[in-house]
């Protein structure tokens, strides 16, 4: 018997985050281990009237190569920068996607070699800026979501059902009530926070884990209200390139490609990284921020909203949309926001901001020890 939380997962992805309408090209990227959730999206398509074209990947989708250990362990020049041309098709022209993570083993890519890794995300490239570009354009309609494994509950450092109960209930599919109608109360909520910030100019984060100036003059903010992640919960921007001055100590650990960077530290000049050091996997960071020249430059900043997260589970997803943190991600930016930024990376980084702490806006403090003032 399929889990009812299962089905109301499906509907709130395909009804309120992709929004399939009859003859949408929907295409489902997943792993073996996300079927009871792949089936109930792929049915519940059928039922809107659109395609779906289903993606399976034996073991990780960061390559987009079908199994990404395999993959960066055997593939030669010429196969690292080969793009597959059928989710290029995909992205540059179905009407929508959603992926669904579902790792059994979170751990996969740790020991590939980080340059490798490199020259593969700028190689499929074009798919990420498809995404991006499309995305804010309103031509294609995306979602990232998350499907419990034991592998996420061990990383967590909960059973697989205390798991499951933390998934559903940050997606807000646990019980009997509108999962649909509790997105959209979100939206509305989160706009208030928006009309409070977006129009302004200079932005100044402080705190005992930051001191942070940056300026979002003639950027939009966007309300991820569950369009593009579930679950979601923040409201974000790209701000203006050139304009991130300060220290950042980020609180959680970084995650990226199956390895954990924690303690990092970063010193902003005229938004460039111009210092980086971690307590953990030093190498590693300094690998990614050296991916091409917009990887030391911030593309997203944001403000995390979903107070029914509240703990640090080792999945950007969910860590993310900590109420009462900030993270900012350094690579490639949303263009919808404004951004200009352009890299192969995408890298969110989070901070507490729970503590004595507080977010002005053109000198006027709109948020104090995590939460906003209004």
């Amino acid at each position: 018997m399929t889990d009812p939380r299962v089905d109301r997962h499906a509907q709130v992805l395909v009804d309120y985050c992709v929004k399939v309408a009859p003859g949408d090209r929907i295409l489902i990227e997943a792993e073996p281990t996300a079927e009871p959730l792949v089936r109930a999206v792929f049915e519940r398509i059928l039922r809107a009237g659109g395609h779906p074209q289903l993606a399976v990947s034996l073991s990780g989708m960061q390559t987009y190569s079908g199994i990404d250990d395999l993959f960066m362990a055997h593939a030669n020049e010429e196969q690292l920068e080969f793009v597959p041309p059928f989710l290029l098709e995909a992205y540059e022209h179905f009407e929508g996607r959603i992926r669904i993570h579902s790792q059994a083993n979170t751990r996969t890519l740790t020991h590939a070699d980080p340059k490798r890794m490199a020259k593969r995300l700028a190689a499929v490239k074009p798919i990420l800026k498809a995404q991006f570009g499309r995305g804010g354009a309103g031509d294609f309609n995306w979602v990232t979501t998350l499907h419990p494994t034991e592998a996420y509950a061990q990383d967590a450092e909960l059973s697989l059902p205390e798991y499951e109960d933390f998934v559903y209930q940050a997606c807000h599919v646990a019980g009997d009530d509108d999962p649909v109608a509790y997105w959209i109360g979100v939206q509305k909520e989160q706009e208030r926070a928006i009309k409070a910030i977006e129009g302004h100019d200079q932005v100044h984060l402080q705190g005992p884990n930051c001191d942070l100036r940056l300026s979002i003059k003639g950027r939009m903010f966007k309300n991820a209200d569950g369009t593009c992640n579930m679950p979601d919960g923040e409201v974000y921007t790209g701000p203006v390139e050139d304009s991130v001055d300060g220290w950042v100590n980020f609180t959680y650990p970084a995650i990226r490609l199956g390895h954990e960077v924690s303690g990092i530290k970063l010193k902003f000049e005229a938004g460039k990284v111009v210092e980086a050091s971690a307590a953990k996997n030093q190498a590693f960071l300094m690998e990614s921020i050296n991916t091409d020249p917009g990887a030391r430059y911030v593309g997203e900043f944001a403000i995390g909203t979903n107070y029914g997260i509240q703990r640090h589970t080792g999945n950007i997803l969910f860590d993310e949309k900590i109420g009462g943190s900030f993270h900012m991600a350094l690579g490639s930016g949303y263009p919808e926001t404004g951004s200009r930024n352009d890299s192969a990376i995408h890298w969110d980084m989070i901070c507490d901001m729970k503590n004595d702490s507080q977010i002005s806006v053109d000198g006027d403090v709109i948020y104090k020890d995590g939460r906003f003032t209004f």
